[in-house]
């Protein structure tokens, strides 16, 4: 078994012996029996396994506004934005993730920093991970993940050499929504404006989060851009 292994509703789930292995656990995430829900994390060693439901409006519905806005700022110009499932590998670091968002620019999959994992299946255009360093990652808090994205990931997305980590926590009071941006070897998040603008050194743009309240008392995100 993994040297560690943090499992949140396990619901029956078995972890095959191999697993323990950066090789071991991708032979899993490539067979019938792995989980066709839930996300299940490699991190250098460790298995990090949250198969509990996803939280509508504190984690779906800001996830939503953030893919929703980055695809129509990017998708087909500059570059591509998956979400969901988007398994990010590191062989390096010793990283097999699914963080909730992420961007790979076109000039980076271009110099082949980044590459895309064909399928199993062999067919054209068929493509299972990103394996590398996308240019963005964006990972919302939930109670679940809440170490996970805070304390354990930013150091492996480091070691990675991702440019760019967004948090955004949503769960209670103010929006928290932060842009961490790769310097000197350590993350360093962007200070907000006085109208609350965050600029992505990476993407060229300043952003901004602000949710409100829905006629039916749930939440809405907007994500808003500008140029710099």
């Amino acid at each position: 078994m993994a040297r560690h292994a943090i499992v949140h509703d396990e619901r029956n789930l078995r972890i095959p012996k191999d697993a323990s292995s950066y090789e071991g656990f991708q032979r899993w995430v490539e067979s019938d029996d792995f989980p066709e829900t839930g996300r299940i994390d490699y991190l250098k060693g460790d298995i990090e396994i949250d198969m509990s439901p996803e939280d509508l409006h504190t984690h779906g519905a800001p996830k939503a506004a953030i893919t929703a806005a980055l695809h129509h700022l990017l998708a087909g110009r500059l570059g591509e934005v998956f979400v969901d499932s988007t398994r990010v590998t590191s062989r390096f670091v010793g990283l097999s993730v699914e963080p909730d968002v992420v961007v790979v620019l076109w000039e980076t999959l271009k110099s082949g920093r980044v590459r895309y994992v064909p399928a199993a299946v062999q067919e054209p255009d068929r493509y299972s991970a990103i394996e590398g360093a996308p240019d963005v990652v964006v990972e919302v808090v939930s109670d679940g993940s809440q170490n996970k994205d805070l304390e354990r990931l930013p150091p492996l997305y480091v070691q990675a050499r991702i440019p760019e980590l967004w948090l955004v926590d949503s769960r209670r009071g103010k929006v928290k929504f932060q842009i961490q941006a790769l310097r000197e070897g350590q993350y360093a998040p962007a200070e907000p404006d006085a109208e609350g603008w965050i600029r992505s050194p990476r993407l060229g743009f300043s952003f901004r989060l602000s949710r409100s309240r829905t006629p039916v008392g749930t939440w809405y995100y907007i994500l808003e851009h500008r140029s710099d």
